[in-house]
């Protein structure tokens, strides 16, 4: 016989458990589904700032769509090149974010011009660690776009050295987040 709370709470019911989940389930493709009609980084970034306290995590997913937007409009000739430009912009995002207005990662960028994509991103790893950079990131839902998880991600495309330090980093980077929970 089932507790009377798992009846208020649904717990014991499977039918609830489903319906819940079916309902989780259309939220989501809605939302995949206003995403992926918006169709520059403007709208996206609208749409995140229209939608911020209301739906967060719908505003999340707009802002990662204008990332990859303007990743895209770059003309990247790889994968890797083409994640590297995410990450490149999402850190712009930060930078916007921790200025309260638009901002260019206008040293970074210059650093592709003069070495390349690849190799300004092995550069950017031997910087100083920005502790508060990632933990925006990881706020906005996109800890993933940080030049050391796209080298991890394709160390084929670097130097084994760099590697072993963009996977040393981000270990740091998640001991700090993890101490900063504690």
């Amino acid at each position: 016989m089932r507790s009377q709370e798992a009846v208020e709470d649904g717990s014991a019911n499977p039918r609830s458990s489903f319906a819940a989940h079916l309902t989780a389930t259309f939220k989501e493709m809605a939302m995949n589904d206003i995403i992926q009609k918006l169709k520059t980084p403007d709208e996206c970034m609208q749409l995140a700032k229209n939608v911020r306290d209301r739906n967060p995590e719908l505003a999340q997913k707009a802002r990662r769509r204008a990332v990859e937007l303007r990743a895209i409009s770059y003309k990247s000739t790889s994968e890797v090149e083409l994640e590297l430009l995410k990450a490149l912009y999402a850190y712009e995002e930060v930078l916007s974010d921790k200025n309260k207005r638009k901002t260019s990662a206008s040293r970074t960028w210059q650093m592709i011009k003069r070495h390349g994509l690849i190799h300004a991103a092995e550069r950017a790893v031997d910087r100083k660690i920005e502790p508060a950079g990632y933990k925006v990131l990881v706020e906005m839902g996109m800890q993933d776009l940080t030049f050391e998880a796209v080298i991890v991600r394709y160390p084929e495309s670097f130097n084994a050295d760099v590697v072993s330090r963009a996977k040393e980093r981000l270990r740091k980077l998640s001991e700090l987040k993890a101490s900063k929970r504690d």
